[in-house]
């Protein structure tokens, strides 16, 4: 009778423990998606079929992996010297290495973004709000090519843009004054 008692109170903690975890789960779903995305139907566990056929090995693609983490860091080297000689120099630096800095640093952040993309809006989860998100990207990306061109002609390129936002408000009449 005792026996029964405790298999019967230890089974009732088990299921209500397998209640907390199925409750746990289902809201640790909705947190982690985005709210305002539609999502596709997921299959549990991300499993589709048995645990051994799940295996599918991916396509080769040159830009992912070694190519794509190359380019990435070929960008993130080729902005050192470029910002240092800007620095160096004081901000007078040649309208083509300013206008490469420029070039560089939209690629940098482009693929910067494209990375977050790929990683917080993944198109297994999202479908076509993914390629919504990738399209955007490369919208804004034209966009500032544009903006690009505008500040190198009508502005004094990306460093002299810079050196207008941090410096004294007199301190622009002066070189003015100085060149003449």
């Amino acid at each position: 009778m005792f026996a029964r008692n405790l298999i019967r109170r230890q089974v009732g903690l088990v299921a209500k423990q397998h209640q907390h975890q199925q409750l746990f789960h289902k809201s640790a779903v909705n947190k982690l998606t985005i709210p305002f995305l539609s999502t596709l139907p997921q299959n549990a566990g991300g499993v589709k079929g048995d645990v051994n056929s799940n295996l599918t090995p991916p396509k080769s693609d040159k830009m992912h992996g070694g190519i794509h983490w190359d380019f990435e860091k070929i960008l993130s080297i080729g902005l050192v010297p470029l910002c240092g000689a800007s620095l160096a120099s004081g901000g007078d630096i040649s309208g083509v290495a300013d206008t490469l800095l420029s070039g560089i640093l939209l690629a940098h952040v482009w693929v910067g973004f494209q990375s977050c993309i790929i990683d917080y809006i993944p198109a297994r989860v999202y479908g076509k709000n993914h390629n919504y998100a990738m399209y955007l990207l490369s919208l804004g990306s034209l966009v500032s090519v544009y903006g690009i061109y505008e500040l190198e002609t009508k502005e004094n390129g990306l460093i002299g843009v810079v050196k207008k936002l941090w410096g004294t408000p007199g301190q622009d009449s002066e070189i003015k004054e100085e060149k003449k």
